[in-house]
């Protein structure tokens, strides 16, 4: 397939990995010829559940015999879409009580920028440096990396930065401000979580100037952290939740959930604020309903934290500097790119796949399903380590 999946296919860089995907189950995926890879990486954390989870099949399955598309969002009253807002609306805070269901995790962003920018009637919109929010113009603007954005400009204007787990600089929320957007874990900067209660500073902040918080959680959620959500760690009610990857077990997907008042502000002045064909498309809500029930009625969240002691205490080797993240959320850092990159396409050629951040070079991503096994995780770093000390080895002779 590898020719014409470069002649006619779009790539996003020169050099894709290029595995022929034959199929995938469980923890691993099997190429056209049945060799099969460990996955380390779900997907870019969107596997939750691992892959063709039963419980999702099926939900997809029974949803596909009844009906598929029927109307454009928010006109008919469909059960899955009707069935997973209620349930997310349980298990969030009480002020989250209303969900918008889209296509992608970038459209969330720019659903979320929209209603902060409706709700306070203000223009200025604050992100991080090195922040990763999606790629779609108002999700660019919003990105905190310039090499990525320079070649698109010009992008939204009034947005400034501020540095992640830097307090001095919450002084640039002011009453000009619509809305911060963070990420609770950032992830494209290299997995870095808050410090010394940044979280709750940027939530008191944000009620002394009347800016709303906006969280992005399209990589911790949905249990990676081992909670629900990764700001359920860090005792703190953002205004607005970004959700996508993870939601919908293996399926396209994003959503931003928040108040019924707020929410409710997208329907008029003007109607049709904001508006998607296949936002809460029935059969993906069914998918997202399934990994959500899943997720909720098991111990899989919890594991996740035992888990996480599990890669630490077997990724100790020289070339790894430090494992940064939480729960399945993990990065093994080394002390340069080249090393990174070495070991990532050493690892794939010997069964297990892992992968890069956006923009920290130095890190090994280390996200897989929640559903991995002990004795899979153990394999897999066996693998690492292996390929790590060949490395060495190489570099002594």
């Amino acid at each position: 397939m590898n020719p014409d999946f470069i002649k006619y296919q779009a790539q996003t860089s020169p050099y894709p990995l290029g595995m022929e995907v034959s199929h995938a189950i469980g923890s691993y995926i099997y190429d056209t010829n049945d060799k099969k890879y460990l996955d380390f990486v779900a997907g870019v954390s969107a596997c939750t559940l691992g892959h063709q989870h039963p419980r999702v099949n099926q939900a997809i399955k029974d949803q596909l015999d009844k009906y598929s598309h029927v109307m454009v969002y928010g006109e008919y009253s469909q059960s899955p879409a009707v069935q997973y807002c209620k349930l997310m609306a349980s298990l969030l805070p009480e002020s989250l009580n209303k969900t918008y269901l889209v296509n992608s995790g970038t459209e969330a962003i720019e659903g979320s920028l929209k209603l902060a920018k409706r709700v306070t009637g203000r223009s200025q919109l604050i992100s991080c440096h090195n922040a990763y929010h999606g790629n779609t113009m108002g999700s660019m603007s919003v990105m905190g990396f310039e090499e990525r954005k320079q070649a698109f400009r010009p992008l939204l204007p009034d947005v400034d930065f501020i540095t992640f787990n830097n307090e001095e600089d919450l002084q640039k929320i002011t009453t000009r401000t619509a809305a911060i957007l963070l990420e609770t874990i950032q992830g494209g900067a290299g997995f870095i979580q808050p410090e010394d209660n940044f979280l709750q500073k940027v939530r008191k902040r944000c009620d002394e100037v009347g800016a709303l918080m906006i969280v992005d959680e399209i990589q911790p959620g949905f249990g990676r952290t081992g909670k629900l959500f990764g700001f359920q760690n860090y005792d703190v009610v953002p205004d607005i939740v970004v959700m996508g990857k993870g939601m919908g077990g293996g399926m396209p997907v994003g959503a931003f959930t928040a108040s019924a008042e707020k929410m409710d502000l997208l329907t008029e002045n003007p109607k049709l604020g904001h508006i998607t064909t296949f936002g809460g498309h029935p059969v993906i809500a069914s998918a997202c309903l399934a990994t959500l029930q899943e997720l909720t009625e098991t111990n899989l969240m919890a594991e996740t934290l035992e888990k996480e002691k599990l890669f630490r205490s077997l990724l100790v080797h020289p070339l790894i500097k430090e494992v940064r993240g939480k729960g399945l959320m993990l990065a093994a850092m080394t002390e340069s790119a080249d090393i990174t990159n070495e070991v990532i396409l050493t690892c794939q050629d010997r069964g297990l796949i892992l992968f890069w951040l956006l923009f920290e070079g130095c890190a090994i991503r280390i996200t897989p399903p929640l559903t991995i096994s002990e004795d899979e995780i153990r394999e897999g770093c066996a693998i690492i380590l292996d390929v790590m000390d060949e490395i060495m080895k190489k570099s002594n002779n």
